[in-house]
């Protein structure tokens, strides 16, 4: 297999991002390949790009991109007011796993984040992806919360 390169995202590589992201069953819920859409992406994508604490990483095989991850830097009160690395979006192309690409990957975001001085690196993953949480455990990760979401929607009106 090629060397993966690993390096951050430009504008060109945001349909085969997205294409990653929809592409389980779990990230089809929420997210589409679909044209009418892609605005939506695009602006995340620029906000992220603006954010000097944010950014995206894929990672190119044979000159296609075949994994992405969001990487946030958070500066916290605790842990003595140390910043944190939170990992978002993790995925390598399905038929990619298993071959060492994830964990060469965010082996290479978490030197990211030692780089820029963090002490902590945070993640969440689904409940119901049980061989990510495999994975993430062998990469030396621990179960240590308990997570929760809320879900705010155009429905969603608090007064």
């Amino acid at each position: 297999m090629d060397q993966p390169v690993f390096r951050l995202a430009v504008a060109d590589d945001l349909d085969a991002i997205v294409g990653l992201l929809a592409d389980d069953a779990i990230g089809s819920q929420r997210e589409t390949i679909n044209p009418k859409a892609k605005r939506s992406y695009e602006t995340a994508f620029e906000a992220i790009q603006k954010d000097p604490r944010n950014s995206l990483h894929v990672v190119v095989i044979r000159g296609r991109v075949a994994g992405c991850l969001q990487l946030t830097f958070m500066p916290c009160l605790s842990n003595r007011g140390g910043d944190r690395a939170i990992l978002e979006s993790v995925r390598i192309a399905s038929e990619l796993r298993g071959q060492g690409i994830g964990r060469r990957f965010v082996r290479y975001a978490v030197d990211l984040a030692r780089e820029a001085g963090c002490v902590q690196v945070q993640l969440t993953t689904d409940k119901r992806r049980v061989d990510a949480q495999r994975f993430y455990a062998t990469l030396g990760f621990t179960r240590s919360h308990e997570g929760f979401k809320l879900m705010l929607g155009p429905d969603d009106r608090h007064t």
